[in-house]
């Protein structure tokens, strides 16, 4: 059973040359305590060295977490801390990010939802995760494997393999088991019983400990915590993690403990208080608001083509601008929005705090979640676009020197039955306006970066997959809505004072297919005040 220990105990059963799998969703779960410390002991004692680091997110924001130990690790011209990282999400520690692209540590990428159910086949003794997630892109090893440095694909330790199952291509992800885990809770008992009543999410807590614990080779698990209760002082089913798959608890300070990146703790994030629904501030007229309004009408079509309230998922960017715009038009309660980290419903909030929502009414664990998105339980997803080819093959992240990784994205475009692709047309240094009298799109200067594009710098969600998988696509730009053909983009609607050469074809590397019947986006789009959506789902009833 877990016992209670200083930092400095426990950490010195980490031995040189381990595998060693972390939890975290930004600050959101984050043993930053545990993270610091581990590598403030290295640097006394010299031990341990030569770790494999696997992540289920990113247990960082800059200047916390895994962030302050590349910093260090990058500052000191340090290579014998890390060999590896699998992390999916690189793209909130900037210094991680330098280690990566400098190749002071081999950089695997895959997606936060293979990571989570790859923990749980470890668990179970199988040789890793079998999935049709990644195929065609640049998971695929027919591309890169998910091996994103020369030193990454000179090593080898996280691959990804080509297998066939039932006659169908699939994709085996496998890496070296786990033999240490560093998970956080809020509370244990003096038997190493661990709860999470202040955590805003789940994540894969349990399944980190399962993994470490597992054979052969039973491993280290520590857990990072804010307070100690006594031996069976904990409610039963508060209990997330069972004390024997704990070894060690460590008592954090409260400094190393927050929420999230700018909360120390809010009892509307963990699910404990349900706050009164308030009047949200209505965004301001923007071309961004434009495209997440564009998204809305989308959503609204749907509930009304199913006659039923929908569940969907948000991307970081736009699209998480989309749950403002519902609940200023009155439609939010007929919307179940999803996070990857297992919320359901509530606002969500954004930046380093995403991940978190405020008022959820249901938190599940992060492989759960996970499944609704790759299973395609959800009714649709809203996501951000860096790139998209002529093919409708989309790039969200990935640029020369941009070391981001694909965070939760490809699981999500694989699985969802609708995806709408939202973001501005192009990038860069622009000045686009909405004139909410004429009611049309005033675009002043044009950004001088192209979105869309002859070759993607990588490719993450692949369209020729999609369309057999017979999904709906949209891409959704201020000045223009594109659909996914079988040949590939068509132009079918464009916004009022746009031109179709001038503003749309000109600033693409590629000639889309243009419809016969161009339509004209819905001049609502461009207006102050409401749109008016209520009252176009009238017939629904809305949750309280």
């Amino acid at each position: 059973m877990g016992r209670v220990v200083g930092v400095d105990e426990a950490l010195s059963r980490v031995e040189s040359g381990s595998t060693l799998v972390v939890s975290g969703f930004n600050v959101a779960l984050s043993p930053e305590f545990l993270i610091v410390k581990l590598y403030e002991f290295y640097e006394r004692f010299g031990r341990p060295r030569d770790l494999l680091l696997i992540c289920d997110a990113l247990p960082a924001v800059p200047g916390r977490g895994l962030d302050v130990v590349a910093r260090r690790v990058y500052e000191c011209g340090d290579r014998g801390f890390l060999r590896g990282v699998l992390v999916p999400y690189p793209g909130f520690s900037p210094w991680l990010q330098r280690l990566i692209a400098e190749e002071f540590v081999a950089y695997y990428a895959w997606p936060i939802g293979i990571v989570s159910w790859w923990l749980r086949e470890v668990s179970c003794g199988r040789p890793g995760v079998i999935s049709k997630v990644g195929l065609g892109t640049f998971l695929d090893p027919r591309f890169r494997g998910g091996c994103m440095n020369d030193l990454a694909r000179r090593r080898g330790e996280c691959r990804v393999r080509l297998v066939e199952v039932g006659g169908g291509e699939y994709l085996l992800y496998s890496a070296p088991k786990p033999n240490v885990g560093f998970v956080r809770g809020t509370t244990a008992d003096e038997l190493g019983n661990l709860s999470l009543e202040w955590e805003i999410a789940l994540g894969t807590t349990l399944n980190i400990a399962q993994a470490v614990k597992a054979q052969p080779n039973s491993g280290l698990v520590i857990a990072q915590v804010l307070r100690v209760a006594k031996a069976y002082g904990l409610r039963v089913r508060d209990i997330h993690v069972p004390g024997p798959l704990i070894d060690y608890v460590v008592v954090a300070p409260k400094e190393y403990h927050w929420q999230v990146s700018s909360a120390d703790y809010d009892p509307r994030l963990s699910g404990e208080v349900l706050p009164p629904k308030n009047a949200v501030r209505p965004l301001e007229l923007s071309y961004e608001k434009v495209v997440a309004r564009r998204v809305l009408l989308e959503f609204v079509n749907l509930i009304k083509r199913l006659g039923r309230p929908v569940v969907i998922n948000l991307g970081v960017g736009i699209p998480a601008m989309v749950a403002s715009v519902a609940v200023e038009e009155g439609v939010d309660g007929l919307i179940h929005p999803t996070i990857e980290s297992g919320p359901w419903g509530g606002m969500m909030l954004l930046h380093t705090d995403f991940g978190a929502s405020v008022g959820p009414y249901a938190i599940l664990t992060m492989p759960d979640q996970f499944a609704n998105y790759e299973g395609g339980v959800i009714d649709c997803a809203s996501l951000g676009f860096m790139q998209v080819d002529r093919l409708g093959n989309v790039n969200p992240s990935f640029m020369p020197g941009v070391v981001t990784g694909p965070g939760g994205f490809p699981v999500i475009a694989y699985g969802s039955p609708r995806i709408y692709f939202a973001g501005s047309f192009t990038a860069g240094r622009r000045s686009i306006k909405v004139d909410g009298k004429s009611r049309k799109l005033i675009i002043e200067s044009d950004g001088n970066i192209v979105k869309f594009v002859d070759k993607l710098y990588e490719v993450v969600y692949s369209s020729k997959y999609g369309l057999i998988r017979g999904q709906e696509v949209k891409y959704i730009t201020e000045r223009c809505v594109f659909s996914l053909s079988d040949g590939g983009l068509i132009l079918e609607e464009v916004a009022p004072g746009v031109d179709v050469d001038r503003d749309i074809l000109s600033r693409m590397e590629f000639k889309p297919a243009v419809s016969k019947e161009v339509r004209e986006m819905d001049r609502r789009l461009f207006t102050e005040g409401v749109m008016g959506l209520a009252g176009e789902v009238g017939e629904f009833k809305k949750t309280p």
